[in-house]
C-alpha cells in the first residue's frame, strides 16, 4: 500500500513528520520519491493527451471557420444568380459551421482550463519532488556522518587501549629493568662474598698454624 493515495495527499504532505514517525526513513523516502514520480508520468501522461486533443481541436475549428467562410462565399453567388433557396440553405450550413466553431472554442477554453491545472499539479509535484530528493541526500549524508563518526569511535577507542596496553608494557618493562639491576648486585655481591672468604680462609689457615707452632714450642721448652 502506498503512502499518499492521491495528488493532494503528495502536495499536502509534511515529509519532515512523515520520516520522523517511520521505522525506515531511508526506505520511505525512497518509496515516496518512487510514487512521486509515478504520480507526475501520470500526470504527464495526461497532459500529453490533453494538448493532442487541443491541437486536434484547433485544427477543427480552423476547418470550420473555413467552411462557414465557403459557404457565405456560396451564399452571396446563389444571391448573385437569383436563387434565395439555395442562398438560404447555404445561409443554414453557415451557421451550423459558425455553431460548430463556437462549441469548439468551448471545448478549446475548457481543455485549456485543464492543461492549466495540470500544469500547476506539475510544478506543486516538482517543487515537492525536489524536496523529498533534498531530503533523501540529507539523509544519506547524516548516515554517512554518523558511519564516519562511529568509525572514529571506534577507532579512537580502539588507540586508546593500544596506548594502555603499551603504557603497562613499558611499566613491566621498567619492572623487569629494575628487578634485573637489583639481581646483577645481588649476583655480583656473592662473587665478591666468596673470593673474600676463601682468602679470609687462606688468612684463617696461617693464624692457626701459627698458633698452633706457638703452643707446640711452649710445650718443648716446658719440657726442657
Amino acid at each position: 500500500m502506498g503512502i499518499f493515495s492521491r495528488f493532494q495527499d503528495i502536495v499536502n504532505a509534511n515529509l519532515t513528520s512523515l520520516l520522523d514517525r517511520a521505522e525506515d526513513p531511508k526506505k520511505m523516502i525512497r518509496q515516496m520519491i518512487q510514487e512521486m514520480e509515478d504520480t507526475l508520468i501520470e500526470v504527464r501522461s495526461t497532459s500529453a493527451k490533453i494538448i493532442a486533443d487541443k491541437k486536434e481541436l484547433e485544427r477543427r475549428i480552423q476547418m470550420l471557420r473555413e467552411e462557414a467562410g465557403d459557404w457565405l462565399s456560396k451564399t452571396e453567388l446563389a444571391i448573385s444568380k437569383g436563387r434565395e433557396d439555395l442562398a438560404k440553405g447555404a445561409l443554414i450550413e453557415k451557421r451550423r459551421a459558425e455553431e460548430a466553431v463556437d462549441a469548439g472554442n468551448d471545448e478549446l477554453s475548457f481543455l485549456s482550463e485543464q492543461l492549466d491545472v495540470l500544469n500547476d499539479e506539475i510544478s506543486q509535484l516538482q517543487e515537492k519532488l525536489a524536496s523529498a530528493k533534498a531530503k533523501q541526500k540529507e539523509l544519506l549524508v547524516r548516515e554517512q556522518t554518523g558511519k564516519s563518526r562511529l568509525e572514529i569511535r571506534k577507532k579512537t577507542n580502539r588507540e586508546t587501549l593500544n596506548r594502555a596496553f603499551e603504557k603497562f608494557e613499558q611499566y613491566e618493562r621498567r619492572l623487569d629493568d629494575l628487578e634485573g639491576q637489583v639481581e646483577s648486585y645481588d649476583l655480583g655481591k656473592t662473587q665478591k662474598a666468596s673470593l673474600a672468604d676463601e682468602i679470609n680462609d687462606l688468612a684463617t689457615a696461617d693464624d692457626i698454624e701459627r698458633e698452633l707452632d706457638a703452643i707446640k714450642s711452649k710445650i718443648k721448652n716446658t719440657a726442657e
